[in-house]
């Protein structure tokens, strides 16, 4: 999933923002009179913290859940990788809402894209995600959840690549400065000698698969994220939470519908019933576990895309690097993770890297929250 993870370019409304004709101002205008600025402030404030705890909530205890399923007998790839996609059944409510919502003036004369050219979509990022999926299964697989949080943390890095070419993201100083932490912070990783740390039996070249697998799926991570800003600003034009919801469902169902035929295709099927009475919590904990992660994922996907929808993807991204460290500490307790010192260290450099990250978008934000008050203040002119 992810999911935190999100996009290093320009806020997701940002184009829209940047092609406002008068119309559109006028009514801006219009709503402001009805509603006072403070309290639209207020109630997106708080929207923002409910979907900002489901995104730091959902991440964490899959992340911990899914670590618990091989350490506690699972086997299967493919079934870690299919809980992370097959609960978007849960979002289909906020789909059947999205849908009886009037789209506004604006949205509605914007010419919608062909079925070939969504479908084209959906299917493209959707394979990516089954595939960035899988990876992270594998990372989890063979790597202590603090190391493979710690990697995850790079996806920051690679979303501001990809958002470079893909979405004409500037690099700021601040920026530049992050990717270099986060960058180093990863490296360090490779020269950590606590590799069997909470996974015994994991040998060293198990370890450098894993490490391989999470920097891999990190990379994909932050290319979907790039993808799907520029699917939102340039296929669908258009800024409805219908537009959003359809993106994150109908790619979850091709991603699931891959993951389930790589299951049967690769044999593990047979083995979950074994795999089942094995399990050293018992049959019970082990569905329970299951069905925990995949709710824990889709509150990640909610409060990942509400915070893209409301505030910025890339906002969101942030908000999931510095939820990362969260599993690491709690991994310490639960599965006896040894924190060294070149984890310390890695951990420092990561959080001093969200840091300078956030801290580049909240000038950003100054900036613009300016701006925006001088157009608010400025006469408007008498036709």
């Amino acid at each position: 999933m992810r999911e935190a993870q999100e996009v290093q370019l320009h806020i997701m409304d940002q184009e829209a923002k940047d092609q406002t004709n008068s119309t559109q101002y006028t009514g801006i205008t219009n709503q402001c009179s009805t509603a006072p600025p403070q309290t639209r402030s207020y109630r997106r404030w708080i929207r923002i913290s409910i979907y900002t705890v489901f995104l730091l909530v959902g991440q964490t205890v899959a992340l911990l859940l899914g670590r618990l399923y091989f350490v506690k007998g699972g086997n299967s790839k493919w079934m870690a990788t299919l809980v992370q996609l097959a609960g978007f059944p849960v979002l289909i409510p906020f789909y059947l809402i999205s849908t009886t919502k009037k789209p506004r003036t604006d949205d509605s004369q914007i010419k919608s894209p062909s079925i070939k050219t969504l479908a084209l979509v959906y299917v493209s990022i959707g394979l990516l995600v089954a595939a960035g999926c899988f990876l992270y299964s594998v990372g989890l697989q063979y790597l202590p959840v603090s190391t493979y949080t710690l990697i995850c943390a790079s996806q920051l890095a690679f979303n501001s690549l990809f958002s470079f070419f893909l979405n004409a993201q500037k690099f700021t100083p601040f920026i530049i400065n992050s990717l270099v932490l986060l960058t180093i912070s990863s490296i360090l990783l490779v020269f950590n000698n606590e590799s069997s740390d909470g996974t015994a039996g994991v040998s060293r070249a198990k370890y450098a698969i894993g490490f391989t697998c999470t920097v891999a799926a990190s990379a994909g991570y932050g290319l979907v994220l790039s993808l799907t800003q520029l699917c939102f600003n340039k296929v669908m034009k258009r800024q409805t939470f219908k537009v959003v919801v359809d993106m994150i469902i109908y790619q979850q169902i091709v991603a699931t519908s891959v993951i389930v035929v790589g299951l049967f295709a690769s044999g593990d099927w047979k083995g979950l019933t074994g795999e089942m009475d094995g399990f050293e919590m018992g049959k019970v904990s082990y569905v329970m576990n299951l069905v925990g992660t995949a709710i824990s994922w889709q509150a990640f996907a909610i409060g990942c895309v509400g915070l893209v929808f409301d505030v910025s993807s890339l906002f969101a991204n942030a908000i999931s690097v510095l939820g990362l460290p969260i599993a690491p500490v709690l991994a310490v307790f639960v599965f006896n993770d040894k924190m060294g010192g070149v984890k310390a260290i890695s951990m420092v450099l990561a959080i001093w890297g969200f840091i300078s990250y956030a801290y580049h978008h909240y000038l950003e934000d100054r900036t613009k929250k300016r701006y925006a008050d001088e157009v608010s203040k400025a006469p408007i002119p008498e036709t």
